[in-house]
């Protein structure tokens, strides 16, 4: 469990969210016997209605690992939207790639391999969503890049922002992750006191956080 709400009422919404019947299904299937993290089941279910409901056309995914949150999001926009996805390990890459291939959305999902700051740096255009999901001590970093290519009406969807509880109280703090933590809770006070955007946090799967401009 994550940490961020009531064992018991994880398992209850998750209940409710059912299981797959489809590809996503063989995903979360790979997912968990190969140790990869994808998102949780209750943050891609809050995924896939954002997708649904914003419509967007062009999609940007910091973070692939092996493509399930980017099918995911094609499957929830029904195949209207051009979704470009950064992931830094080549292995992640050619196993996304691979998944991408075997389930046909290889026309409307491009993988770029390479640090995903390095990349921004190098973009243009400008993207409808913005789902932020790779290095959780960079967020400070990316979000510069992420708001000049964010389109007017954009949003920009920040995965793990309470990082098990860690960021919400001290009492949950290892050691090993007090740098990820301090710069975490710089980015939510970035996105939540800047006078230019809005921002909401749910605590929902490892936290949530959904931020547009006013």
């Amino acid at each position: 469990m994550s940490g961020i709400t009531h064992d018991y009422m994880e398992e209850y919404l998750r209940g409710l969210i059912g299981d797959r019947e489809d590809e996503l299904y063989e995903l979360e299937k790979y997912a968990e016997e190969n140790a990869v993290p994808i998102v949780q089941k209750e943050a891609g279910k809050f995924l896939e209605f954002m997708v649904s409901m914003k419509k967007p056309k062009k999609i940007l995914e910091l973070g692939t690992a092996i493509g399930y949150s980017a099918i995911l999001m094609s499957k929830a926009a029904n195949g209207n939207a051009d979704i470009t996805s950064i992931e830094r390990d080549e292995n992640m890459v050619s196993i996304a790639e691979n998944n991408i291939s075997k389930y046909n959305f290889n026309d409307k999902i491009k993988v770029i391999q390479g640090d995903c700051l390095e990349i921004l740096e190098k973009l243009d255009g400008k993207f409808d969503l913005i789902f932020m999901d790779a290095g959780k001590g960079h967020y400070n970093h990316f979000l510069p890049h992420c708001l000049r290519l964010l389109a007017e009406e954009g949003i920009i969807i920040s995965d793990n922002v309470l990082f098990r509880g860690m960021v919400a109280t001290n009492d949950l703090v290892k050691r090993r992750k007090i740098t990820i933590v301090k710069r975490m809770r710089d980015y939510l006070e970035t996105i939540s006191k800047d006078k230019d955007l809005i921002t909401t946090i749910i605590p929902m799967g490892d936290g949530i956080a959904v931020t547009k401009r006013r």
